[in-house]
């Protein structure tokens, strides 16, 4: 079986962290997994599926992410695709706190190509010391909660519910 990739952007660490557990869990549960910062990806062709991730900055994934899926929407269009955000932080369900974002606008042509099996948003994380001074000044404006929210059981359930998926059309 050809591995599982998880790409993923990342600021500051926080998505990083949903991949790296995404990729724990598929490997515990027998799937070859490579974990990968998306700019290192040149082709996605040799996996049998693919998982992209990505920080939420402004409404916006980090272009590593969006330049992936741009330039291979046509090989992701015929994969088993799953995609994921982070951002929020704060108590609540991370869509609802985005007002039902799912992706950004920018990318609704690229997303609806690929049609990827599920999209997810998680919390994210919140770390004042890993910001510069204009970021930690707009934080403190805008009053955002500090902190790590993301939800490590809810991020386990998405990577049993794709292990499930591929279980079903992959052999182990």
């Amino acid at each position: 079986m050809l591995p599982i990739l998880i790409a993923y952007a990342s600021k500051y660490g926080g998505t990083a962290g949903i991949a790296e557990r995404i990729g724990t869990m598929l490997h515990a549960d027998g799937f070859p997994v490579e974990v990968r910062r998306a700019e290192e990806i040149e082709d996605v062709a040799p996996y049998s599926a693919v998982i992209i991730g990505s920080g939420v900055y402004a409404g916006q994934w980090l272009k590593p992410v969006t330049h992936l899926l741009e330039q291979h929407s046509l090989i992701l269009s015929q994969k088993p695709v799953w995609l994921f955000s982070s951002g929020p932080t704060g108590e609540g369900d991370a869509s609802t706190l985005m007002k039902g974002y799912r992706y950004p606008d920018t990318m609704r042509q690229t997303i609806e190509a690929i049609q990827p099996r599920a999209i997810a948003f998680f919390h994210g994380v919140l770390n004042l010391e890993k910001l510069n001074f204009a970021e930690r000044l707009i934080i403190r404006t805008v009053r955002a909660p500090v902190g790590d929210f993301r939800d490590w059981a809810s991020i386990n359930a998405w990577a049993q519910g794709i292990a499930d998926a591929l279980r079903e059309k992959l052999p182990v």
